[in-house]
């Protein structure tokens, strides 16, 4: 399970909130792209610049599902709960292909 898409969207995932760069770096295709309401179509550089670091906000990020759509589309839904003490949820559809993810797109949820 760990080299598959899932495998690699949990590993992902944990170190986000680890903020272990070193770590999930080697995840990400040197041609990654990350978009979400506030973000489109950023590169790598510009997705571990700006997005990776901001685990500091969350007090705490649960996966829900891990649901595979085909052999390289995942969906991730979680919830997360901020350190003021709001939660939300949210859904991603990322495409993993070869190990490594290529694209993440994220959907936003309302709050809990």
């Amino acid at each position: 399970m760990a080299n598959s898409p899932a495998g690699v969207v949990e590993a992902a995932f944990q170190y986000y909130m680890a903020q272990d760069r070193d770590a999930a770096f080697p995840l990400y295709a040197d041609d990654f792209t990350f978009t979400s309401p506030q973000d489109d179509h950023i590169d790598k550089a510009a997705f571990f610049e700006r997005c990776f670091p901001t685990a500091g906000r969350l007090k705490e990020q649960r996966l829900l599902h891990i649901t595979p759509a085909d052999d390289e589309l995942v969906f991730a839904y979680y919830q997360y709960e901020l350190t003021t003490g709001e939660k939300h949820h949210n859904v991603e559809a990322i495409t993993v292909r070869d190990g490594l993810i290529r694209e993440v797109q994220v959907f936003f949820g309302g709050k809990v």
